[in-house]
């Protein structure tokens, strides 16, 4: 059997799937705090949850995460966008969820820290064949 690394077109459908994928999660996450949660909804719980700056931190982790998800659904600036949702995906483990543990249904880390590896992995890999990136000069779409 062909690893992905000896067979392009597995890689290129790993990368794809993967980036389409995550960018899904965080450009659905990102809607649920600007239209289900609202923005003032989303300033007061990440203030619960002690978030500092809640008021300017919530509409730039809302607005990354719509505009960073829809850009690794097209793979443009992907690896620039993958790295900020690594981050902002670290932050939220580390300022909110790891004292909760594992487990989502109390608070826990596993989402956050499951979209930051997803995260993580295209930032290395890059956005592959089947993206935008692929189409601009001087960049390297791996």
């Amino acid at each position: 059997m062909d690893t992905a690394a000896k067979n392009a077109s597995l890689l290129t459908a790993a990368q794809t799937i993967l980036r389409v994928v995550i960018g899904f999660l965080f450009a659905a996450h990102g809607w649920q705090k600007y239209f289900q949660f609202t923005l003032d909804g989303t300033v007061a719980a990440f203030g619960q949850m002690g978030v500092p700056a809640a008021s300017l931190v919530a509409p730039v982790v809302a607005t990354l995460e719509i505009v960073g998800g829809i850009a690794l659904i097209l793979g443009v600036l992907t690896r620039i966008f993958a790295v900020l949702l690594t981050a902002n995906m670290l932050g939220a483990l580390f300022m909110v969820h790891v004292s909760a543990g594992v487990f989502v249904e109390v608070g826990g880390f596993e989402l956050v820290l499951a979209l930051a590896a997803g995260a993580a992995v295209v930032a290395l890999l890059g956005a592959g064949r089947l993206s935008v990136d692929r189409f601009i000069p001087g960049r390297i779409a791996a």
